[in-house]
């Protein structure tokens, strides 16, 4: 998928925050009527579904884009993304922006949270790379009563009749891949897509 072919995709905002209740400018986690809408993203690296087109589009768009920073304890961190120039080299061949850091809460002023993973099973269920950083945001949403609409980005291929679970794995609102927008009904009941 290219980076353009999702900007477009997942730019939606409104459509995106839908199944989490979440409304960007009106009823979100971030600010209320006329408070610009928040997406926590992330910077894809290797195989992943790019993800530069759709910063670059959010933030023209006037959306307050959150990416991740790495904490030694594999804990995120977040800061706000200032455009391609502001990111650097960071370990586990990451970028991060260089700006301040808003700590690990912030995430939970998110709309929209886009997440990384390796598949989804079509109830929402995602499997991701094992590290636990996501787990620890999902959590942390969770345990804010954060309604943010959690979007994991994906190819086709990688949406799978069912993925491996542990107790801690949380269900996702919505997969984007190259040909649909899968949604789904928390936990675990698929919608449409």
């Amino acid at each position: 998928m290219t980076g353009e072919a999702l900007a477009r995709r997942t730019l939606e905002l409104d459509e995106l925050a839908a199944p989490a209740g979440a409304r960007p400018g009106g009823r979100g986690n971030h600010g209320g009527p006329g408070g610009p809408p928040t997406v926590a993203a992330y910077v894809s690296i290797g195989g992943e579904p790019s993800t530069r087109a759709l910063l670059d589009r959010l933030r023209a768009a006037g959306v307050r884009v959150l990416l991740p920073v790495l904490l030694p304890d594999n804990d995120l961190d977040w800061a706000l993304y200032e455009g391609a120039e502001r990111l650097v080299r960071a370990g586990r061949g990451l970028l991060e922006p260089d700006g301040a850091r808003l700590g690990p809460e912030a995430v939970t002023q998110a709309d929209v949270v886009l997440l990384p993973g390796l598949a989804v099973d079509r109830g929402g269920l995602r499997l991701g790379r094992g590290g636990g950083s996501y787990d620890r945001v999902l959590a942390r949403l969770e345990r804010a009563g954060a309604r943010a609409s959690l979007v994991v980005l994906l190819y086709d291929a990688e949406v799978l009749a069912e993925v491996p679970a542990e107790p801690h794995d949380r269900h996702v609102h919505a997969a984007v891949t190259p040909s649909a927008v899968h949604r789904f009904t928390a936990p675990g009941g698929r919608t449409e897509g």
